[in-house]
């Protein structure tokens, strides 16, 4: 499995992204896809999991609210992740992640920028 992110730029506070993260390769081994976030000098942190049938969502106390993921029922390869109401404090490269039973792949990582 392969995952691309797209998306990430530079918005001000009180503006909207939307992320994407396209999986290739075995995506029929996929359980369940999340976003992580790392800002300078910070651990990753876990943002948004959803299940591979797109039916069970769970987010981050700091996002809940402001984010959303999603994904492409039609393909299940492709997850997005909207963001609302961004504020500075979400300034981070952020990644994607699929979780299959005896592996886990990561993306390379997209730039979210927010502007005070």
């Amino acid at each position: 499995v392969q995952l691309v992110e797209s998306g990430g730029g530079l918005v001000q506070a009180g503006g909207s992204l939307r992320l994407s993260c396209a999986a290739s390769g075995s995506t029929f081994s996929i359980n369940a896809m999340g976003w992580y976030r790392q800002a300078p000098g910070k651990q990753r942190e876990w943002v948004a999991t959803i299940t591979s049938g797109g039916t069970s969502t769970n987010y981050a106390d700091s996002v809940k609210g402001r984010f959303t993921i999603s994904r492409d029922n039609a393909a299940k390869n492709t997850m997005y992740l909207q963001m609302n109401n961004l504020k500075p404090e979400d300034t981070a490269v952020y990644y994607c992640k699929a979780q299959g039973t005896y592996f886990s792949r990561w993306g390379q990582g997209t730039q979210v920028t927010v502007s005070s």
